[in-house]
Protein backbone atom coordinates (compact mmCIF):
# COMPACT_ATOMS: atom_id res chain seq x y z
CA UNK A 1 0.00 0.00 0.00
CA UNK A 2 1.98 2.50 -1.26
CA UNK A 3 2.05 5.74 -3.44
CA UNK A 4 4.85 8.32 -4.60
CA UNK A 5 4.96 11.37 -2.33
CA UNK A 6 4.13 10.35 1.10
CA UNK A 7 4.87 11.72 4.10
CA UNK A 8 5.43 8.30 6.10
CA UNK A 9 5.70 4.89 4.86
CA UNK A 10 5.36 2.12 7.55
CA UNK A 11 7.61 -0.66 6.68
CA UNK A 12 6.75 -4.14 9.14
CA UNK A 13 8.87 -6.93 9.14
CA UNK A 14 7.00 -9.23 7.43
CA UNK A 15 3.19 -9.93 6.97
CA UNK A 16 2.20 -12.66 9.90
CA UNK A 17 -0.23 -15.76 8.63
CA UNK A 18 -3.42 -14.42 9.61
CA UNK A 19 -2.34 -11.23 7.97
CA UNK A 20 -1.65 -13.15 4.97
CA UNK A 21 -4.74 -14.92 5.26
CA UNK A 22 -6.56 -11.87 4.97
CA UNK A 23 -5.02 -9.54 3.21
CA UNK A 24 -4.70 -6.32 5.14
CA UNK A 25 -1.57 -5.25 6.80
CA UNK A 26 -0.81 -5.67 10.80
CA UNK A 27 -4.77 -7.33 10.47
CA UNK A 28 -4.30 -9.64 13.37
CA UNK A 29 -6.87 -8.99 16.35
CA UNK A 30 -3.62 -8.77 18.92
CA UNK A 31 -1.69 -6.33 16.85
CA UNK A 32 -1.27 -2.87 18.00
CA UNK A 33 -0.38 -0.89 15.21
CA UNK A 34 -3.65 0.50 13.92
CA UNK A 35 -4.34 1.50 17.81
CA UNK A 36 -0.95 3.19 18.03
CA UNK A 37 -1.46 5.00 14.76
CA UNK A 38 -4.32 6.38 16.17
CA UNK A 39 -3.60 7.37 19.72
CA UNK A 40 -0.03 9.56 18.08
CA UNK A 41 -2.51 10.80 16.28
CA UNK A 42 -1.52 10.12 12.64
CA UNK A 43 -5.38 8.82 12.40
CA UNK A 44 -8.35 10.80 13.74
CA UNK A 45 -10.15 7.91 14.68
CA UNK A 46 -9.34 4.37 14.90
CA UNK A 47 -9.08 2.44 11.76
CA UNK A 48 -9.76 -1.25 10.77
CA UNK A 49 -6.96 -3.03 8.60
CA UNK A 50 -10.26 -2.87 6.34
CA UNK A 51 -9.73 0.40 6.17
CA UNK A 52 -5.70 0.74 5.11
CA UNK A 53 -6.19 2.36 1.88
CA UNK A 54 -7.45 5.53 3.64
CA UNK A 55 -4.48 5.95 4.75
CA UNK A 56 -2.72 6.86 1.35
CA UNK A 57 -5.24 9.46 1.47
CA UNK A 58 -3.28 11.01 4.70
CA UNK A 59 0.06 10.69 3.21
CA UNK A 60 1.01 7.53 4.73
CA UNK A 61 1.92 4.24 3.43
CA UNK A 62 2.58 0.57 4.16
CA UNK A 63 5.04 -1.88 3.20
CA UNK A 64 6.89 -4.98 4.39
CA UNK A 65 10.77 -5.52 4.29
CA UNK A 66 9.76 -9.32 2.98
CA UNK A 67 7.14 -10.62 1.61
CA UNK A 68 7.01 -14.29 2.84
CA UNK A 69 4.49 -14.48 5.53
CA UNK A 70 5.37 -16.37 8.82
CA UNK A 71 4.16 -17.24 12.01
CA UNK A 72 6.92 -15.46 13.46
CA UNK A 73 9.62 -13.05 12.09
CA UNK A 74 12.06 -14.57 13.60
CA UNK A 75 11.27 -17.30 11.13
CA UNK A 76 13.07 -15.17 8.11
CA UNK A 77 17.15 -15.29 7.26
CA UNK A 78 19.43 -13.47 7.30
CA UNK A 79 19.63 -13.15 3.28
CA UNK A 80 15.45 -12.72 3.43
CA UNK A 81 15.97 -9.50 5.61
CA UNK A 82 19.23 -8.33 3.33
CA UNK A 83 17.16 -8.91 0.35
CA UNK A 84 14.36 -7.00 1.72
CA UNK A 85 16.74 -4.14 2.67
CA UNK A 86 17.89 -3.73 -1.07
CA UNK A 87 14.43 -3.82 -2.19
CA UNK A 88 13.22 -1.27 0.05
CA UNK A 89 15.94 1.37 -0.78
CA UNK A 90 14.80 0.88 -4.66
CA UNK A 91 11.12 1.20 -3.39
CA UNK A 92 12.39 4.56 -1.28
CA UNK A 93 13.99 5.73 -4.32
CA UNK A 94 11.59 5.63 -6.45
CA UNK A 95 8.41 6.79 -4.61
CA UNK A 96 10.57 9.68 -2.35
CA UNK A 97 8.25 9.17 0.81
CA UNK A 98 9.43 11.91 3.32
CA UNK A 99 10.11 9.33 6.05
CA UNK A 100 11.18 5.83 5.95
CA UNK A 101 9.31 4.04 9.83
CA UNK A 102 10.74 0.64 10.29
CA UNK A 103 8.97 -1.57 12.71
CA UNK A 104 11.32 -3.72 14.95
CA UNK A 105 14.60 -3.37 16.14
CA UNK A 106 16.35 -6.46 15.35
CA UNK A 107 14.77 -7.39 11.81
CA UNK A 108 16.51 -3.36 10.85
CA UNK A 109 19.95 -4.10 12.59
CA UNK A 110 20.04 -7.30 11.03
CA UNK A 111 18.83 -6.08 7.10
CA UNK A 112 20.67 -3.02 6.89
CA UNK A 113 23.92 -4.51 9.12
CA UNK A 114 22.82 -1.48 11.22
CA UNK A 115 24.13 -3.38 14.48
CA UNK A 116 24.04 -0.54 16.83
CA UNK A 117 21.17 1.03 15.90
CA UNK A 118 18.58 2.20 18.70
CA UNK A 119 14.81 3.45 18.50
CA UNK A 120 14.35 6.79 16.78
CA UNK A 121 15.50 9.22 13.81
CA UNK A 122 18.81 7.30 12.10
CA UNK A 123 21.88 9.08 11.26
CA UNK A 124 22.01 7.47 7.45
CA UNK A 125 18.79 9.02 5.48
CA UNK A 126 17.40 5.88 3.03
CA UNK A 127 17.50 7.36 -0.63
CA UNK A 128 16.90 10.98 0.51
CA UNK A 129 13.81 9.59 3.21
CA UNK A 130 14.64 10.14 6.84
CA UNK A 131 14.43 6.50 8.66
CA UNK A 132 12.93 6.31 12.07
CA UNK A 133 13.62 3.01 13.71
CA UNK A 134 10.12 2.24 15.98
CA UNK A 135 9.84 -1.13 18.28
CA UNK A 136 6.96 -3.51 16.62
CA UNK A 137 3.48 -2.99 17.42
CA UNK A 138 2.74 -6.96 16.71
CA UNK A 139 1.21 -8.17 20.68
CA UNK A 140 4.01 -10.76 20.50
CA UNK A 141 6.74 -7.99 21.58
CA UNK A 142 5.53 -7.47 25.25
CA UNK A 143 8.62 -5.23 26.25
CA UNK A 144 7.03 -1.92 24.52
CA UNK A 145 4.01 -1.25 26.15
CA UNK A 146 1.00 0.70 24.65
CA UNK A 147 1.98 4.16 26.74
CA UNK A 148 5.67 3.99 24.95
CA UNK A 149 4.69 2.58 21.99
CA UNK A 150 2.55 5.70 21.56
CA UNK A 151 4.82 7.84 22.81
CA UNK A 152 7.71 6.62 20.52
CA UNK A 153 5.14 6.73 17.63
CA UNK A 154 4.10 10.31 19.03
CA UNK A 155 7.36 11.63 18.26
CA UNK A 156 7.60 10.32 14.94
CA UNK A 157 4.31 12.24 13.89
CA UNK A 158 5.65 15.53 15.91
CA UNK A 159 8.85 15.29 13.61
CA UNK A 160 6.47 14.84 10.57
CA UNK A 161 4.55 17.77 11.18
CA UNK A 162 7.67 20.02 11.93
CA UNK A 163 8.60 19.39 8.10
Amino acid sequence: MIAPGLQVLFCGINPGLYTAAVGHHFARPGNRFWRVLHEAGFTARLLSPFEESTLLDAGIGITNLVARATSAAAELTRPELENGARLLEHKVAALGPQVVAMLGMQAFRTAFGAWRASIGLQPEPMAGAQVWLLPNPSGLQAHYQMPELVALFGELRAAVRAN
